[in-house]
């Protein structure tokens, strides 16, 4: 067969002619009939490269993102992020520079401001458009105002509806305080009444009382007038008689310490006086049994060593500022790692050495650069020659039981240190905690060496649940010690202003009752330091040891659950010994009417008291007494019937 080209040729030649035209039908129907030709094969598919392979084959491919959930999710800062958190540390600086909170009580605000998001964003732009120093005070204001203009888009923000809800309470508000309002007038009106009746009745009183002077008066008159009509010869006995009435009847207008009556009448400042026998007053008696309480700080109580700071809170490069007796110190560790203690206050312009840093062992003050080593001699002054013998103050320093130690008293320190800081044998310690205390120190010791107070004081604590007991007795030995009934608790003070004691414990939180200390299976043993920071002020360092669970100190940030456990206890406490202050500011007294369970109380401030008494002695010339018998409490033996009135 022709191709088709050859045909259409063939077809067009043909039709010029009839011969020709049959010549050619004839050969071509001659012709066997061919197949078509073949087209050419396909090399490569050329949609190969869109094709794949796998699951999902011939269509889209996907990639699985289940891989994702097993992925920790990472919160990448932001430099704006970064900044809130900067506001937040540098506020913390300020507060801690200004001494005005303590640095964990300042982080505890701002860390509250700044779970909302929204206010502490506004509020740093606040701070920042203001461009002020960023302190607590300055954020609290900033948040308020944040507050105030939050409130009042919501405001802008609410339906009818919701306004007329508001309209309706605050009408029936205000009908409530209407109402008050009619009850309280209508009780003004009841007291000026009264008052007005109380007002006429001392006027009664009085009237009557000018009366009664009338007639004394004039009974006296008559009795002058009468002795003298009587002639000489009988005025020497007449006299006697007549006069000792009205003698008398002076006397007793005059409300003489000398006459006793056996009535005893209430005195009222319109009534007759009632004339009472001399007796010495409750601050003398006070006085006498050495139980006279005061917030002063006793010289005497220098001559100690005092535990000032854990050992495990000062590393090295490290600076601990801190009171004692009123007068800054601060601690570090020289080059050997030795503790030191010296004056926190520079030689050269008294700027505070605890705001430097710790150079080779010594510390550097952050004024003008000047070093002092632990005895307090200055050893560099740079920019300026070098001058000798100049120093700062220095205390004796020493470490033990993992405290360190300082001596601020007078002369040589004593050669050994206490060993009672240790805790005992099988306990291990879990927490070590400081705190600064606005109370004066003798009271927070008697507070802690007094249990009877516990289920009236603590009872969102650890004294929750307890019932009061028909008696609550310490049986104290001839040391300042002993132990309670019926709470298991062995207690102890050591001078000059440690206490120490050792709870029986059921199991973790709960004590057991009608048994010793010694009794129980798992203890609980506590140390307090109450250190006589300023007037007013105790520095105080508890540690906390247990006999029991031993793996409890491994779990994580158990340390924060023990601190937030006791500044909540420290809290109970608080308020009653600061009301306790605050009335012996105004002249009253925590010593009125000691019960028998002030015993050891009674002893550690009759100790207390000695002191003084002691330092007066020796500087009288008197030989010094024995310093064992003293802290051991020995000369005081308090019996019950030492504590009545």
């Amino acid at each position: 067969m022709l191709p088709a080209s050859l045909q259409r040729k063939a077809a067009a030649v043909g039709g010029r002619g009839p011969t020709n035209q049959s010549r050619v039908a004839v050969r071509v129907s001659a012709q066997p009939k061919e197949a078509p030709p073949a087209s050419t094969p396909i090399v490569e598919d050329p949609e190969s490269k869109f094709r794949r392979y796998g699951k999902h084959f011939g269509g889209i491919h996907k990639l699985s993102m289940d891989w994702l959930d097993s992925v920790p999710r990472v919160r990448v800062r932001t430099k704006d992020s970064r900044q809130l958190d900067d506001m937040l540390e540098l506020a913390v600086l300020n507060e801690r520079l200004a001494g005005r909170l303590e640095p964990w009580q300042a982080r505890q605000k701002l860390e509250y401001l700044r779970k909302r998001r929204k206010n502490w964003e506004r509020i740093f732009e606040y701070v920042t458009r203001q461009d002020a120093a960023a302190t607590l005070a300055m954020i609290e204001e900033a948040n308020r105002k944040v507050e105030e203009s939050l409130s009042e888009e919501a405001r802008e923000k609410t339906a009818v509806g919701d306004l007329r809800d508001q309209l309706e309470s605050l009408r029936a508000q205000v009908a409530q305080a209407q109402e008050r309002l009619a009850m309280t007038q209508s009780r003004v009106e009841q007291n000026l009444q009264r008052v007005n009746e109380l007002k006429a009745e001392a006027t009664t009183l009085e009237r009557m009382r000018k009366a009664s002077d009338l007639d004394i008066k004039e009974r006296e008159r008559i009795a002058i007038s009468t002795v003298a009509a009587k002639g000489p010869a009988s005025s020497s006995s007449s006299a006697a008689a007549v006069s000792a009435p009205a003698t008398s009847a002076t006397l007793t207008v005059e409300r003489p310490a000398a006459t006793t009556v056996t009535q005893e009448v209430p005195s009222t400042s319109y009534g007759t006086p009632v004339d009472r026998a001399p007796r010495r007053s409750k601050a003398a008696i006070r006085r006498s049994r050495g139980l006279e309480s005061s917030m002063e700080i006793e010289e005497g109580l220098r001559n100690f060593w005092y535990p000032a700071e854990f050992s495990a809170r000062l590393p090295k490069d490290t600076l601990v500022p801190f009171e004692l007796f009123g007068e800054p110190w601060v601690m570090f560790r020289d080059e050997k790692g030795q503790p030191s203690c010296i004056r926190d206050e520079c030689a050269h312009r008294g700027c505070p050495l605890s705001l430097g840093k710790v150079v080779e062992g010594q510390v550097m003050c952050p004024y003008h650069g000047w070093e002092f080593n632990g005895d307090g001699a200055c050893t560099k002054m740079p920019s300026t020659p070098f001058c000798r013998n100049v120093g700062v103050a220095a205390l004796p320093c020493a470490e033990k039981d993992g405290f360190i130690w300082v001596w601020p008293g007078d002369g040589l320190p004593a050669e050994t240190l206490p060993d009672f800081a240790q805790p005992p044998e099988g306990f291990l310690i879990h927490a070590e905690i400081m705190v600064d205390v606005p109370v004066e120190h003798g009271l927070l010791i008697e507070n802690l060496l007094d249990l009877a107070h516990a289920p009236f004081t603590h009872t969102s604590t650890f004294a929750r649940g307890w019932p009061v007991p028909d008696f609550v007795k310490f049986h104290a030995n001839k040391a300042l010690s002993g132990f309670w009934d019926p709470y298991p608790i062995d207690m102890a003070f050591q001078p000059p202003c440690m206490t120490l004691s050792t709870i029986g414990l059921a199991q973790p939180g709960k004590i057991m009752r009608g048994v010793t200390a010694s009794q129980c299976k798992n203890h609980l043993h506590q140390l307090h330091v109450c250190m006589p920071s300023k007037k007013g002020h105790t520095r105080l360092l508890y540690r906390m040891s247990l006999d029991f669970l031993p793996w409890m100190r491994h779990v994580p940030f158990i340390d924060r659950i023990w601190k937030q456990v006791a500044a909540q206890v420290l809290g109970e406490d608080l308020v009653l010994v600061l009301g306790q202050q605050d009335r012996m500011l105004r002249g009253g007294s925590n010593w009125s009417n000691p019960a028998p369970y002030d015993k050891l109380a009674v002893r550690y401030r009759r100790w207390r008291n000695g002191v003084n008494a002691e330092v007066a002695r020796v500087r009288a010339g008197e030989p010094p007494s024995n310093p064992v018998a003293m802290s051991a409490g020995e000369m005081f033996s308090v019996d019950e019937d030492d504590m009545d009135n």
